[in-house]
């Protein structure tokens, strides 16, 4: 049992461990996941639907969207950004990996009569030979990525968009970093059950990397017939940082903002986004 502790709150090195599908593609949590997406009055899985219903509105201007607007968003969950994108006359695709998500989302655009390409799969490894002029991440998912999945992904954003053609995602700040607090939980089921519908034991390890500005919460869920454990990585970074990943990636940064509704930025948010171009 002492060996068994020590393995649960052992700190690994950073991105040591990718376990998103277990997140997001799970039956249970990705139930859960889709219920959070749809719950318009919480930020959990995306924003509130009034900040989603700003942002779009935002990005209509920003980006200049309109008929001959081709979108593809990267992590669309259930297509929330896309509906409404897609009601703008945007040429919209969608990519995410759950499919309880892309499912909802076509069954959305069904019911809308809006022709919305989803594609079901993981967009680390997704290719297309289609072009668009912009390219969107949002709900700070770049931020769960490791170095090396985030160069995966800007070199992605560049095959993918045209010439001239613009990122738009947001990013969690070195000032909400500096809130974390390393922590141990342990709960008899930990989340109210969001980790399965069977009863299980729940342990949460918080770890912060200090040179690195990445966060784990580190989920060990204790069942019956099995343990898991998921790492839930997030990269926290200043405006400098995430701009020299763009730079080195071949593209221009254009402007950043305290998140992807306003035109400001402000060093006290706790997340900012910023539009970069090819």
């Amino acid at each position: 049992m002492y060996e068994k502790l020590e393995k649960i709150n052992s700190r690994p090195e950073p991105f040591q461990f990718y376990t998103a599908e277990e997140l997001w593609a799970d039956p249970c949590t990705s139930k859960k996941m889709l219920e959070f997406h749809l719950n318009e009055a919480i930020d959990v899985s995306s924003r509130k639907m009034e900040f989603i219903r700003r942002s779009v509105s935002w990005m209509a201007d920003r980006f200049s969207i309109g008929q001959n607007t081709g979108i593809v968003d990267f992590g669309c969950g259930p297509g929330l950004y896309a509906t409404l994108l897609a009601e703008k006359n945007a040429t919209v695709a969608g990519i995410d990996f759950s499919e309880r998500s892309i499912r909802h989302a076509r069954e959305t655009a069904a019911q809308k009569g809006l022709c919305i390409e989803y594609v079901c799969a993981d967009y680390l490894r997704y290719e297309t030979d289609e072009k668009y002029d912009l390219a969107t991440m949002i709900m700070c998912d770049f931020c769960a990525l490791s170095p090396s999945q985030r160069k995966t992904m800007l070199e992605k954003f560049s095959r993918t968009l045209r010439p001239g053609g613009a990122v738009l995602l947001d990013v969690y700040s070195l000032a909400a970093f500096e809130q974390i607090e390393e922590k141990a939980i342990y709960e008899t089921g930990l989340l109210g059950g969001f980790w399965s519908p069977d009863k299980y034991y729940g342990f949460l390890n918080t770890f912060k990397y200090f040179d690195e500005k990445v966060v784990l919460d580190k989920y060990t869920i204790v069942e019956k017939a099995r343990t898991r454990t998921i790492y839930n990585w997030l990269q926290y970074f200043d405006r400098k940082s995430l701009a020299r990943e763009f730079e080195q990636n071949g593209f221009k940064v254009e402007g950043f903002y305290s998140d992807v509704a306003v035109a400001y930025f402000s060093e006290d948010s706790p997340e900012f986004a910023v539009v970069a171009r090819k």
